[in-house]
Order: structure tokens, then sequence, then C-alpha cells
């Protein structure tokens, strides 16, 4: 089978096409016919950098967003069949037990506890854009805080990958969503995804923010999605006792505002299920709950209009290094 594999770390173009052989699933996995792979951040981080979730060696297959149609199911798997159009997460990164190959190839096998039925709604490419940031924004969302109408909620990076879905996350729960953006373009976005509001941190002072948004009280949850000053920023503007959750936390931060109000800060990644092999069930729940969200309308991906051939996939991780993206980048595993 055709697949692109990282044949060493570096910039995009260790990125290569090749023949593999076809993998079989073993107990537990399924093998999926992938349609549609979706680009993530961290995808080219652990292309360029050794880092916790990094496979231990390359050639490696990288990127774990996948869509696509079950082909074979490994014994004592019992959730899925053959035919079953799927979503969700394969590897790309160091696992519990080894390194875990992720979806740029033909065909790959996913732990049957990680991926789940495909919104019918939405087409493999939509449907492949979702498991990661659509994941981590409810993670954060619905299982680190808790959200009522009477919640007011900042989020940074609103127009991000995740943040926009955080945005809609935020704003189905009832919560009174303001985002964090950079341009008038990404504001847009922001206010169509749900947000009441959008603040460019960069030209507002923290406290301009709560004072005009807040009543001068402080957010009751800010989730953070870009770290850096943004994370510093919320924890000026979150209230006492509040919450932060941060998906950026590989950086130096002074506490001491957070401390003085009693605030609360947490940490998400996606990715523990993998890389440490524990709570898989409760990641396939998620990704059922999202693609029920999906298909009543109310969770919506957005997508980079140019589209990627299997064999284009360096030209992919170019554009997003280079900041182009207007929206998911996918690639086309399957012409």
């Amino acid at each position: 089978m055709k697949a692109v594999i990282a044949i060493e770390q570096g910039g995009p173009e260790v990125l290569q096409l090749t023949d593999i052989p076809v993998p079989a699933p073993a107990d537990g996995q399924v093998r999926v016919k992938v349609i549609a792979s979706s680009l993530n951040p961290i995808d080219t981080k652990v292309r360029k950098a050794k880092l916790p979730m990094t496979p231990a060696t390359f050639p490696a297959i990288l990127q774990t967003d996948l869509a696509g149609i079950v082909d074979a199911v490994g014994p004592g798997t019992t959730q899925f069949k053959i035919g079953d159009e799927v979503f969700g997460f394969s590897g790309g990164f160091r696992g519990s037990n080894g390194d875990v190959p992720g979806a740029l190839s033909e065909y790959a096998i996913a732990d049957a506890a990680l991926i789940a039925r495909k919104p019918v709604n939405l087409g493999f490419r939509e449907a492949a854009s979702l498991p990661l940031v659509a994941t981590t924004a409810w993670k954060a969302l619905f299982e680190k805080v808790t959200l009522t109408p009477a919640t007011r909620v900042l989020i940074t990076g609103g127009a991000g990958g995740v943040g926009y879905m955080a945005v809609q996350l935020a704003n189905i729960a009832g919560a009174k969503v303001i985002a964090a953006t950079r341009s008038a373009e990404s504001s847009m976005l922001a206010i169509e995804a749900g947000a009441t509001a959008c603040v460019d941190l960069s030209q507002t002072s923290p406290q301009d923010v709560i004072d005009n948004y807040t009543d001068g009280k402080g957010f009751d949850v800010i989730f953070d999605t870009v770290g850096g000053e943004a994370l510093d920023s919320a924890f000026k503007m979150v209230r006492p006792s509040g919450d932060i959750v941060t998906v950026v936390g590989a950086a130096s931060h002074n506490l001491a505002p957070l401390y003085l109000k009693g605030a609360n800060l947490h940490m998400v990644l996606v990715l523990t299920p993998i890389m440490f092999g524990m709570n898989k069930e409760k990641q396939g729940e998620i990704l059922e709950r999202i693609a029920q969200l999906a298909e009543a309308g109310k969770l919506k991906p957005r997508l980079d209009p140019q589209r990627f051939a299997l064999s284009q996939t360096a030209d992919a991780h170019h554009k997003y290094e280079a900041g182009q993206a207007k929206g998911k980048i996918v690639i086309d595993v399957a012409s």
C-alpha cells in the first residue's frame, strides 16, 4: 500500500511517499481504509522535535486524525464491522507499548476504543478534521470545568482549530462566550461560531477586558489555546476561585496572579490514551457525543479550501507552517 513516512526528523521534505505492507489488526483493533486525514499542530511538532510523544524511531507514519471505512476487524473486536464508516484517532506518536503508526497510509490500524461512527451528515474530509480539535475542546470545557448559562467564558485563539470548536461547544452549553482573536476575519469567524464579542489581547489591557465584559469581576472560565503572553493575561483576567484550562503548558509562567486569587489551572492533553494506554473508552465516548452534535447541526467543522493528495502531504505541512491555512488542512488519502 502507499504511505507517507517521515524518513527522519526535519522539515516537510522528510515526508516521502513509499510502499509498505498492509497491516493486520490485532485484538481490539480494526483496519481502516483511510479516506482522509487532517493535519494538527502537534503533527508538525513531532516531525521536527524530540517531544515526549514523538515516535522513538524513524521512519515513522505521522498524523493521528482519520476518517474512513472499516476494512478488517481484529479478534475480539465487536464494536465495529466491515463497511462501517468511522472517524477518530489512529497513532502517529509514541505509545505505551512502542510507536503507534499514524493515518498517512491507504490502510491504518486503529484501536477500536479510539474511533466512532462517522457523522452521517458529514463527508469524510469534514469528519477527519474533527477528532483532535473537537475532543480537546470537549475535555477542556466539559471535563475540567462546569459551564452553565451564567458562566462567563473567554476563549483565546477563538478562530483556531481547537478554539473554533470550543466557541461552538461553550455556546451549546449556553455560556456567555468572549473570544480573543487577532484579525477582523478571525473575529467574524468566532462570532459566527457563537461568540458574543471578540477582543484583541495585543491591543487591549486585561483590566479593560474584564471591565468591559465581566463588570470588573473576571471570567469564570478561561480556555487558553495560545499559551505564552495569552496565558499570562489569562491569570490576570480570571475571577477569584475561577478556572483556567490550557493546552499549551510547555513554558515558564509566573503563577503569582493565579495564586493570589485562589484560582485553578488545568491542563488538557488529548493524546494521553495513545501515549499511556489509559481512558481509551472515554475518548471513544466523547467522539460519539461529537458525532451526535455534528448530526444535529450544532457542531460544524471549518476546512481550508485547498485540497492535497497523499503524495502532496509535504506541501500541506509547508502551507500550515507558513501560516496560510484558512481552516483545518485535510489530506485526501484516497482519490
